[in-house]
């Protein structure tokens, strides 16, 4: 069972974690993952309007408004007392059923965003990179990748020899002060890679939307994943090239981003 905690909604009502079912996985969902900081929703604006162009790609409407959604969150997070955690969104596009509920987080230790991570390349890429709709058998294929070469993500190569981004994450690299990552077309617009633009904004740091070869990776400075789970992670080693995880440009993102989802300032 996916879902956790005591509590979760299944179109608007709350039910015992115990009645949760696991059926609707047969189908197609669209989703969002919301991280829990200090009993509030971060960045929920963002999702939602992300989770609303999920919805006109496979011409639905969005059943809710913004304030009823962030009441039905609210209701969720405090029947589960407030606890910190990720929180799910699904909308099964055949049945229209509507859930939200806590699930499983893996937040990366203080040791991981000191070292930084081991990662891996995969070569595969999704069918449609900008819906974030479940696809169960192309995330088995590169979680048992992942395991065999005990990484924390795999970094997907497209047909082309470039790679796009994470399983679960955007990724970055670093060259000469200046960050270079995937057009949005080619990739999920993830949340974070959205803060991460408007960090660098600030800060002054030349943002290069293009594609990275697979085969050059190693002539970057530094790389670093971006995701809801993971903040800003540093990567440590892409397969067996390793990279600078104390890289100037990279730590002062890192700090920066800490403060926006602590919500102590606002960018």
């Amino acid at each position: 069972m996916e879902a956790i905690n005591k509590f979760y909604l299944n179109n608007g009502d709350i039910f015992p974690i115990e009645k949760f079912t696991d059926e609707d996985y047969k189908e197609k969902i669209i989703y969002e993952v919301l991280r829990v900081v200090n009993g509030k929703p971060a960045f929920l604006k963002d999702h939602l309007e992300r989770m609303k162009k999920s919805f006109k790609l496979i011409h639905k409407e969005f059943p809710f408004n913004d304030e009823k959604i962030k009441e039905l969150i609210d209701k969720v997070i405090k029947a589960n007392d407030d606890v910190i955690g990720n929180i799910k969104i699904t909308y099964n596009t055949t049945s229209g059923n509507f859930k939200i509920y806590y699930i499983m987080h893996s937040y990366p230790s203080a040791e991981y965003y000191k070292k930084g991570i081991k990662t891996i390349l995969y070569y595969g890429e999704r069918e449609n990179p900008n819906l974030k709709i479940v696809s169960t058998d192309f995330r088995a294929k590169i979680a048992e990748k992942m395991k065999e070469a005990n990484a924390h993500e795999a970094l997907l190569v497209d047909r082309n020899g470039f790679i796009t981004e994470g399983s679960k994450s955007n990724f970055f690299g670093i060259k000469d002060g200046k960050l270079i990552t995937a057009k949005a077309e080619h990739v999920l617009k993830g949340i974070t890679r959205d803060k991460i633009f408007k960090i660098a904004n600030e800060l002054g740091i030349k943002i290069e939307e293009k594609e990275v070869k697979a085969s050059e990776v190693g002539e970057l400075d530094a790389v670093f994943i971006s995701g809801t789970s993971v903040a800003i992670l540093p990567i440590e080693k892409i397969d067996n090239i390793k990279f600078d995880v104390n890289n100037e440009v990279l730590r002062k993102i890192m700090n920066i981003y800490e403060e926006l989802l602590e919500g102590k300032r606002e960018i």
